[in-house]
């Protein structure tokens, strides 16, 4: 069976993997492990953990079908600012405000069984998922980017929803204190046939995970294909103004491969409704542009889009041509 690596998070991994599982492959899905915002953050910050942000997206992906609809509502749920009180009324702050019933179940796995994979482990076997779950390491780092002002912006947050100028761009990234790849990620992206690179925010999901020592050696060690999908909307303070091929060029400057063997791009357009919706948050098309030749032997280009009441790809199309590759 063919083995299949998908690298990074977020919600475009999510759309990937719920496409890949219907395939006759062997998937390990590879998440970061740095988040900082949020009820993983807070998690991280109380308990120790590995924020289970990612994992939780990626177990969801890739569990049992027949069970799929009711725990993404479950591992989804976020419990409310207030709590109840025994007569119905409102009961003040709630302590769980924010809190995803999914990472609590994750971090309650990890506190039974003695660790996070451990965790990760117990998780996989309830929800019955086809592949593999893994995080990109087990070291505490923080994700630190250096704007072009020469501003440092610290905390994979601080990325994902700027407090600075979202139009400056990004020249470096950087993990403090450093991290090393997790030994079973390293073996499972060494022994793969395929090994999958976005989509994702390209430096608070993607990048972040390239960054890991001795994920360059695993990726150049590792005789599999190495792909690459396109975002297909640019982000404000992270891909302002970016074409796919910047996306990729930064891509290959991260994992030290000198070209990738694919590259996946859409070209079918958006409706005018939904383009002028992603205009307010400072959200563009990504164009597939003629530079991207330069970065890949093969560009797979096509309509691999799923328009709904937001942008992401189909599931089922991308998932196609990656099983296919």
């Amino acid at each position: 069976m063919k083995k299949v690596v998908r690298i990074g998070g977020g919600s475009g991994g999510y759309t990937l993997l719920r496409g890949l599982k219907a395939f006759p492959l062997d998937i390990t899905a590879v998440f970061t492990s740095f988040d900082s915002g949020g009820s993983a953050g807070v998690l991280r910050d109380e308990f120790g953990i590995l924020p289970p942000g990612d994992v939780r997206r990626g177990l969801l992906a890739l569990a049992d079908e027949g069970q799929a609809e009711i725990l993404r509502e479950l591992f989804n749920y976020r419990f409310p600012a207030r709590g109840r009180s025994s007569s119905g009324g409102e009961n003040g702050h709630s302590a769980l405000h924010g809190h995803s019933f999914g990472n609590l179940f994750l971090a309650a796995l990890s506190s039974i069984y003695g660790g996070e994979i451990e965790g990760i482990r117990k998780a996989s076997e309830l929800l019955n998922i086809k592949g593999k779950v893994l995080p990109v390491s087990l070291d505490k780092s923080h994700v630190h980017a250096v704007l072009e002002d020469g501003t440092e912006i610290v905390g994979e947050t601080n990325i994902d929803i700027p407090k600075h100028d979202g139009n400056l761009c990004i020249k470096n990234i950087f993990l403090e204190p450093e991290a090393r790849i997790y030994e079973e990620t390293d073996k499972a992206i060494r022994e793969a046939d395929l090994i999958v690179i976005g989509p994702g925010d390209l430096y608070s999901s993607l990048v972040p995970t390239l960054c890991v020592g001795g994920m360059q050696e695993s990726l150049r060690a590792s005789k599999g294909k190495k792909v690459a999908v396109c975002n297909l909307m640019t982000k404000w303070g992270e891909t302002h103004g970016f074409a796919c091929s910047d996306m990729i060029k930064e891509l290959l400057h991260y994992s030290g491969i000198e070209k990738f063997d694919y590259v996946i791009c859409n070209i079918q357009t958006m409706s005018s409704k939904l383009a002028a919706a992603y205009e307010e948050e400072k959200k563009y098309p990504m164009k597939c542009d003629a530079a991207l030749g330069d970065y890949t032997a093969n560009l797979i280009t096509g309509d691999f889009f799923s328009e709904a009441d937001i942008a992401r790809h189909d599931s089922e199309k991308i998932a196609k041509i990656i099983s296919e590759l």
